[in-house]
């Protein structure tokens, strides 16, 4: 099964040539201002992609799933179109988990500050998990900045060490495109957009069995 995978578009989601693939997955940002306009574009583009499945999550841009109930977002999901927050798919018997929650202080959308507050919601991610689609990289793993610092998620890190994850997918730091792979799981940094939110990478494929 192909995977296609992309974040941080920030509303240049138009601008991107797509690969053809099984599941087109987006790890968040795909607005720049979190309105409901820019995510009924976005919808709109996405639900409109060939693949047989289509998967995205929120990020910290993206106030509008941060604001609104769940049975409100849901209202403007497309049919063909799957938003994971904090739960989990599984095609084709591969388990996808996705989850918009980035470290922070809580000025962005989803922000929860490294303690055992952001320790325990990672604990949420089934033993089971195949394929794990977050906003924010681990610590340490292609997550360094334009300025050299880390901005991954330790506490994530950690929660990864401990689960047999195959893939990750997110974004969040721009700087950090492309693919790593760290014993036994393959990171990738889908972002799209470099840090001056110019496109100039390419959506990321990986194949899984």
């Amino acid at each position: 099964m192909k995977l296609i995978c992309i974040s941080d578009t920030h509303n240049k989601h138009d601008q991107i040539p797509i690969p053809d693939g099984d599941v087109l997955i987006h790890a968040g940002d795909i607005t720049e201002g979190g309105t409901k306009r820019e995510v009924l574009d976005f919808l709109e583009w996405f639900s409109s992609q060939p693949h047989q499945h289509k998967i995205f999550i929120a990020g910290n841009h993206d106030f509008y799933f941060e604001k609104n109930e769940d049975k409100a977002i849901q209202e403007i999901i497309p049919q063909n179109v799957c938003y994971l927050k904090n739960d989990g798919i599984t095609i084709n018997n591969i388990k996808f988990w996705g989850s918009p929650v980035t470290p922070g202080n809580g000025m962005w959308a989803f922000n929860q500050k490294q303690t055992q507050e952001i320790n325990k919601h990672w604990k949420q991610i089934p033993e089971d998990t195949q394929v794990l689609i977050t906003h924010t990289p681990p610590y340490k793993i292609k997550d360094v900045l334009n300025n050299g610092r880390h901005a991954g998620c330790a506490s994530l890190l950690k929660t990864i060490q401990n689960r047999q994850i195959e893939f990750h997918i997110f974004g969040h730091v721009h700087d950090s495109y492309g693919i790593t792979s760290v014993s036994g799981t393959k990171f990738i940094n889908a972002s799209c957009l470099d840090n001056k939110d110019r496109f100039l990478h390419q959506p990321l494929a990986v194949t899984i069995k």
